[in-house]
């Protein structure tokens, strides 16, 4: 069974930083990409970052690109999200997602196969 499990969610201030996790077993997938998307009360599900385990491509949404990045431990089966310079608008639920035999890279949210059961962030201005 394919389990992806966020962490490292929290409270943080305005200017602060954090790192979330996610942890994914039960994969006997030769190919897929792990993406991160948020969901803020009231507002769609948006695609932030993801990454390929082919070659480790990344690719980010524009809204966070210099102040997020995607990395990957394959030896810990885990995918990390190093999240800088907070903002209030950052509070959300953040969420791992998996697609697996990824044609490309991107954050579509149908192209993703799996999916993790959220982890809160929320930035005190």
């Amino acid at each position: 069974e394919v389990q992806l499990v966020e962490s490292g969610g929290g409270f943080v201030q305005a200017g602060g930083s954090l790192r979330l996790s996610c942890a994914v077993s039960g994969f006997t997938f030769d190919a897929y990409a792990i993406g991160w998307f948020r969901q803020a009360p009231g507002k769609e599900r948006e695609g932030l970052a993801c990454i390929s385990s082919h070659d480790e491509s990344t690719y980010y949404a524009d809204s966070v690109k210099g102040r997020f990045t995607i990395s990957s431990d394959n030896a810990k089966n885990t995918v990390y999200l190093q999240m800088n310079s907070l903002k209030p608008e950052d509070t959300a639920v953040y969420y791992c997602a998996a697609e697996i035999r990824p044609i490309g890279i991107g954050l579509a949210l149908p192209l993703y196969d799996y999916w993790g059961q959220g982890t809160q962030v929320t930035v005190s201005s």
